[in-house]
């Protein structure tokens, strides 16, 4: 078709295919505009229904003029093609946006607003659209909302155009009457922007399922996750909007478009009014808490300076309105002489906590201060002479303090402490405090560190929950860093994980821990699903469980609900590098390369010696068939965290590939040696013997990884290393297995 004229119309190149028609971009000889042009499907040539609804769009969409929906100019047929010459809309669609970027809620609203309007055009004049869904709704450069394709719109007094045991509609975005093949009206609209409303909100789609009749029994009968649960700044009053707008019974459902577009508008004022909404003028009330100076002459206290500030950060995420910017991103500055108002840039806060710590015998000085981020000017300073005993009570009084200053409501009642005492005995809450230091630094040695304190602080209080999920922390991370086998690990991650809830079933890290060993140990999906929504429920603030609540789900392909959750996790811990470098391994996985290169080259901005980064970047290399920047970046691995399992089966797969056959089988002997060491390596030996193309030995080891339970092996299903193998039935045989395969 390109190229090829068309009437009055010549071809540009092809925009997009749908269900119902071709797109193309068209040059319009007698007018001279560009114009976009439909044409049915050949396939449907012969099918009269479908030349009927193609042509019920034109004359639906060409009765409407507003500035939200696409204008239409003609229909015609040319050599027995139909086609309608309609408003080329230069900008992209809300599918694309939604899966590139986060919408804040100014932008969702504007964008519904809009959206709204155009289709109380369309409904005024009894058009029903019917297939309503961010594929169909575009949005300029300029930020104008323009409907398309009303190739399914209802005309009042046109016979229905549905064929017997069909649907007409996009299944995820139906309303409940469409999935049951009843009669709708406008009110079907309304229930699937309700459904683009929430996709904004919170990335995802409301309704899921691995199937069409899953899909329909969730429209049916499941109610969707509170958006609050994937966004933390979402106002009651538009929950309130959207969960009216996804009535089941569309009786109780907004009877009218209008009657949604006046309750966003007044939200939208609201939040104008009141600063909710972060703006260049107002943002949304934010902090970061950095790590206290030590002061003191020994400089090994400095696990106690880190520790003070960590638990004032874990008491002011119980703040109801405030974001608290996470450990991991707040102590990257650490050391480092930034100036106040280049830390909040980058960490996106209003305002700072920094403080001292001086420790002389059992006698501490602490000083506080909040700085204004803008001016730098103080907003608040204190200091504090007690005794170690009254750690608790400083970290409360500090904490309040801010909350005073910043004007917020405590959730709750008010005189209710905000840090939770897990143990009264100060000496456990010292060596939890150097096993947090240790587990934070995630290599082998500060391990098995961090593991010998938190056993040391559960000897001094056996009823310390947060030392025994410090424990399972450390022992289910242990063999990502170690190599050492999960299955003498696991079952002692998940002992002090259970023992964490059975002295307090609120403990949100012992649920997240339980979900990641459900995941990458017992392959148990729904149970794991169940722990990492828990562990989100008691700590919305928690980036660990949203970053290893996104490992479970792209271990299922669940791409978009993964992007979302990695998102939220670095909306509350920005500056962590893993976190920045799984959202490039989750585009990776979605096969968007580019994206992914880039990502992983924005995480090596903030920190070019990570090596995980150089380790992903060079996975995503070898899939690309650039081995020798492959190797390359696999090499600095090596150099920076020495050559452990990991980088080492990657190594080796990419000289195999590269036909450097003698380097490649050096890697394997490598990989022998580890074994006879006890690691767990059955996965990368079989990742190297793939890169040589020995198929036989491949499967060999991945059966022996399968063995090992290895977790790699969890990545089999999506990893575009592995597609040559897909379609084996030896392949399909071990996903089966593993559960990933039906």
């Amino acid at each position: 078709m390109i190229g090829r004229t068309i009437s009055h119309y010549k071809i540009l190149e092809k925009l997009g295919e749908g269900g119902m028609g071709i797109v193309y971009k068209a040059q319009d000889i007698k007018l001279d505009r560009i114009v976009a042009l439909k044409f049915l499907p050949k396939q449907f040539l012969c099918d009269n229904e479908a030349k009927i609804r193609f042509e019920h769009e034109a004359k639906a969409a060409s009765s409407l003029n507003h500035p939200n929906i696409t204008t239409i100019h003609e229909i015609d047929e040319f050599e027995g093609e139909c086609f309608i010459a309609m408003e080329y809309v230069e900008g992209n669609s809300l599918k694309e946006l939604i899966k590139e970027e986060t919408f804040i809620i100014e932008e969702v609203l504007s964008t519904a607003i809009q959206v709204a309007e155009g289709l109380n055009a369309a409904h005024k004049k009894g058009i029903v659209h019917r297939d309503i869904k961010s594929d169909n709704i575009m949005l300029t450069a300029e930020g104008l909302v323009k409907i398309m394709d009303f190739g399914l719109a209802k005309l009042r007094g046109v016979s229905k155009l549905t064929k017997t045991g069909s649907t007409v509609g996009t299944l995820a975005y139906m309303s409940p009457e469409q999935v049951q093949g009843i009669e709708v009206d406008q009110r079907s609209d309304i229930f699937s922007f309700g459904v683009v409303l929430y996709e904004m909100i919170t990335g995802l789609l409301p309704f899921k399922g691995e199937h069409e009749a899953a899909i329909m029994y969730s429209i049916l009968n499941e109610t969707p996750e509170p958006l609050a649960r994937y966004k933390a700044d979402v106002p009651e009053e538009l929950q309130r909007s959207v969960g009216k707008a996804l009535e089941k019974n569309r009786e109780i459902r907004y009877q009218n478009v209008d009657e949604l577009r006046t309750d966003l508008t007044r939200i939208r004022k609201g939040l104008e009014s009141s600063s909710v909404i972060p703006s260049s003028k107002k943002p949304q009330p934010s902090i970061a808490v950095l790590p206290f100076t030590n002061l003191s002459a020994d400089k090994e206290q400095e696990y106690f300076c880190d520790g003070m500030a960590e638990e004032i950060i874990n008491a002011l995420t119980q703040v109801e309105g405030l974001r608290v910017v996470a450990r991991t991103s707040a102590f990257f500055f650490k050391g480092k002489d930034i100036d106040i108002r280049e830390i909040g840039r980058k960490l996106s806060v209003v305002t700072l906590l920094e403080g001292s710590v001086r420790k002389a015998g059992n006698r501490l000085r602490i000083t506080a201060q909040l700085l204004n981020v803008a001016d730098g000017y103080h907003l608040w300073s204190d200091r504090y002479d007690r005794d170690m005993e009254d750690i608790f009570a400083i970290q409360d009084e500090i904490s309040r303090a801010i909350v005073e200053k910043l004007k917020f409501k405590l959730l709750g009642e008010e005189r209710v402490a905000l840090v939770k005492r897990y143990t009264d005995n100060f000496e456990a809450y010292n060596l939890y405090l150097k096993g947090r230091h240790f587990w934070n630094k995630r290599t082998e040695m500060d391990l098995k560190k961090a593991i010998e304190y938190f056993e040391q602080a559960i000897e001094k209080d056996p009823n310390y929950a947060l030392a025994y999920a410090g424990l399972a922390s450390t022992y289910v991370t242990l063999p990502e860093y170690s190599g050492l086998p999960p299955k003498e690990i696991m079952p002692k991650a998940e002992a002090a994980a259970k023992k964490a809830l059975e002295l307090d079933a609120t403990v949100a890290e012992a649920h997240a821990v339980l979900g990641s060993i459900k995941t990458y140990y017992d392959w148990d999906w729904a149970g794991a699903e169940s722990e990492f929504k828990r562990a989100i429920e008691l700590d919305p603030s928690y980036p660990t469980a949203h970053h290893w609540y996104n490992t479970y789900l792209r271990c299922l392909g669940r791409f978009d609900e993964a992007l979302a959750e990695i998102k939220r996790a670095q909306e509350l811990d920005p500056l962590s590098l893993i976190i920045n470098v799984n959202i490039g391994f989750i585009l990776y996985l979605m096969r968007q390369y580019d994206k992914a290169t880039d990502q992983y080259k924005k995480t090596l901005e903030l920190d070019p010696n990570f090596s995980a980064a150089h380790g992903m970047l060079g996975w995503l290399y070898g899939v690309r068939g650039k081995f020798n920047e492959a190797i390359a970046e696999l090499q600095k691995v090596r150099t920076l965290a020495g050559s452990g399992p990991f980088v080492l089966g990657h190594l080796g797969y990419c000289y195999g590939r590269a036909e450097k056959r003698n380097d490649a089988i050096n890697i394997l002997n490598e990989l022998f040696e580890f074994s006879k060491q006890g690691y767990s390596v059955s996965f990368d030996i079989g990742f190297v013997y793939y890169g040589l193309g020995d198929k036989e030995k491949t499967f060999e080891w991945l059966e022996k990884a399968y063995q090992e339970r290895s977790s790699w092996l969890l990545y089999l299903n999506a990893d575009p290393m592995w597609d040559s193998l897909r379609s084996d039935l030896q392949f399909i045989a071990l996903m089966r297995k593993i559960g990933l395969e039906k």
